[in-house]
Order: structure tokens, then sequence, then C-alpha cells
């Protein structure tokens, strides 16, 4: 039977987010850019890879709220099959993001409905023809949404598709345990970790080691290294891949969503047969387009 496409199983939130345009002032006002805009490590996942033209399933849980119906339209309308559930008591999540004046952002997180996503919900997923899995951390990391994301990860090891995984955030990781993270994830194909998370999972600080002790865990590891750019091992070697270069037509640095559009290029361009080298120019391109975009989705085309 031929498979493809990608289901990724996940969050979907609405960001609030405010680009600072000057320094903050502690107890007092500063200038910024507030947006609301789709969000949610599994939604910006599924939304890149739409963007790539890679088939893609997203299975999550909103809320019976206006933000929930937006971002089920949204998404449709990026080309994401959406299996969104509904939950008639939680909200749909919702975060505030701080972008600074250099592109970095700090994150106060809502979950909402992401907490109650439930093995059913994974059920309405088309595991019996898709090509690969990705789970977004954050499913694995909430003790409300485990048990589906565990579920996710058996499905697909049942229908003996590849998968991938993002640890999602450095703090939430240790809170959760290394140990058991590791647990939840063993077997799976690729760990695409930034390098935060990274060190968090190997207790090593120094990047190229980071990355081959992560490589004994897993076949494949891809690390974000922020403007140095990726990192890429499968044990025996470690390959370096720089930053692309942020196209200047298209506007100034927030880099909401950017590590979530780099996993979409790489699961598109390995998908689809590019070598390691290839798919992390591929992967480099793809964030430095989220890197010049306000929000965490693609832009709207046409």
């Amino acid at each position: 039977m031929s498979r493809s496409g990608v289901i990724v199983v996940g969050d979907v939130v609405v960001d609030v987010l405010a680009s600072a345009l000057e320094p903050s002032a502690v107890g007092s006002d500063a200038a910024a850019r507030v947006r609301i805009t789709g969000g949610g490590s599994g939604g910006n996942v599924a939304a890149w890879l739409a963007r790539t033209g890679m088939p893609v399933s997203l299975v999550a849980r909103v809320g019976d709220d206006l933000f929930g119906r937006h971002q089920r339209a949204q998404l449709q309308a990026t080309g994401v099959d959406c299996r969104l559930a509904t939950d008639q008591a939680l909200l749909t999540g919702a975060v505030v993001v701080i972008v600074t004046p250099d592109g970095e952002r700090t994150m106060y997180a809502d979950r909402g409905a992401n907490l109650a996503l439930t093995p059913d919900d994974v059920d309405q997923a088309p595991f019996e023809t898709a090509a690969h899995l990705h789970v977004a951390g954050y499913a694995l990391l909430a003790d409300g949404s485990r048990p589906a994301a565990l579920h996710a990860l058996w499905r697909a090891r049942e229908q003996r598709i590849s998968v991938s995984v993002d640890p999602s955030s450095a703090q939430p990781l240790r809170a959760a345990g290394v140990a058991a993270f590791l647990g939840w994830t063993r077997g799976v194909s690729t760990c695409l970790p930034n390098l935060q998370e990274a060190r968090v999972l190997t207790d090593c600080n120094e990047p190229r080691e980071a990355i081959r002790r992560l490589a004994s865990a897993y076949p494949e590891v891809v690390v974000t290294v922020g403007v140095d750019g990726a990192l890429w091992s499968d044990g025996a070697e470690v390959l370096h891949c720089a930053a692309a270069t942020v196209p200047p037509d298209l506007g100034s640095i927030d880099s909401t969503g950017a590590g979530d559009a780099f996993t979409a290029g790489w699961l598109a361009a390995r998908l689809t047969g590019a070598d390691v080298h290839a798919a992390l120019a591929a992967a480099t391109r793809l964030a430095a387009t989220a890197l010049a975009t306000c929000g965490a989705r693609p832009p709207a085309e046409g």
C-alpha cells in the first residue's frame, strides 16, 4: 500500500503577540505592536508543512468558542486537514508572547482545551494511509494530554510508520523529567530539539557533544542552534548547516514559530527523498521565512 502525508498531534492556541518597539519599562508603559494570530506547535508545524505542499492532518483539541472556530477555519484555509475535537468545557488555548526588539520571545501559556486531548481524538487521524507521525512535545509533557500522545506513538508503531518528536520547551521538559521523556519516546525515528532542550536532555552544554549523546537515544537528531543554524547527527558523525539569511524585503525579525517552520521544512524534505544536507538547507530556509513573518504561521498567499 502506498502511504503519503504527515499526521501532526499537538496543540492549537491563539497567540497574543506583543512585539516590543522599545525597551520594557518595569511598572510603567512601553510601546508595542500587538497582534492576535494562530499558534501552538502542532498547528504551526501543520501549517508550515501545508505551505511546502506536503499533505498533512492535524489532531488537536479546541474550545467551543470564537477562537476555536477561527483556528479551524484558518488552518483549513492553509490546506491542513483538520481533525480538531471540540471541547464543551474548556476554552481554546491561548499564549501571550512577548517579542523583544532583538526577536527573542517569552511566552505565558494557558493550554486550555489542549490539556484534554484524548486517545479517541487521535483515532480520527488517517494512520492507515499516512507515511509519518510528528508529535509536538507539549502533548507528551502535559499530564492531561499525555495518554493521547502515547496512543499516537502506539498507533504509529502498529502501522510501522516513521515518527518524529519535538521536545517543545526546556522548562516543561525539566518538570516532566528527562528519563520519563526518553522513555516515552523510545523507538522514535527523529528527535528535533533546540539547543536549550538538547542541553536539558543530555546535561551537556557543548552543542556537538550534546547532539552526540542524544544520538545514542534516537537514530537521527537535529538540533537548532539559533543564529548558528542547525546540527544533525546519526551517532556516527555530526554535520552543521549555517542559518539561512532572512529575506530583507519581508520585514523585521520575529522568532515565534521559527523552530516549527524548521521542523516542517526538515520533514517535508526528508519525506520526499532529500539527503541530510538538502533537508537542512530546506529547513533553514523555511525558518528564515518564519523569522521574517509576524506570528508563528505562514503569511497569507496571494
